[in-house]
């Protein structure tokens, strides 16, 4: 019998993505990025419903394109990747703070683990205005 549960998923947000710059976690209540982990969660949440996605448990891409308008000053690459890749990931592990306040969110995962992650990618292209893409894929298997 053949797997056809979906190997890649890509989508689009609104704004900008959450970022990863101090050892508080984006998952704190209250935290300035919530804003941001929230509408990251909602877009991968609905993508993964569209599409019957399940999170993956082998080897993993990530691609983020962001979209922003000429001469926009954003975040550097690593944080941006950091942020989105923090969000995507399995927040059950997250088990030093409390993560009610996400409600049916914190069950949105693309993947377990950023042990997984075996190729980033990141891109900027000019927009009237802030947006991003996110793609999560099953990497090839390395032979």
């Amino acid at each position: 019998m053949q797997d056809t549960r979906a190997l890649a998923l890509t989508f689009e947000v609104s704004g900008l993505p959450p970022v990863k710059t101090e050892a508080l976690s984006i998952f704190a209540a209250g935290h300035r990025q919530a804003t941001r982990v929230r509408a990251l969660l909602e877009a991968a949440c609905a993508a993964a419903q569209q599409t019957g996605w399940t999170p993956l448990a082998g080897p993993v891409e990530v691609d983020l394109i962001l979209r922003c308008p000429p001469g926009h000053r954003t975040s550097d690459a690593s944080t941006l990747l950091g942020g989105v890749c923090a969000v995507l990931q399995d927040k059950k592990r997250v088990a030093n703070i409390g993560l009610a306040h996400l409600g049916v969110l914190v069950d949105v995962a693309l993947y377990t683990d950023d042990r997984q992650i075996r190729r980033l990618s990141y891109r900027e292209e000019p927009a009237e205005n802030l947006s991003y893409q996110v793609r999560v894929a099953a990497a090839p298997a390395v032979v």
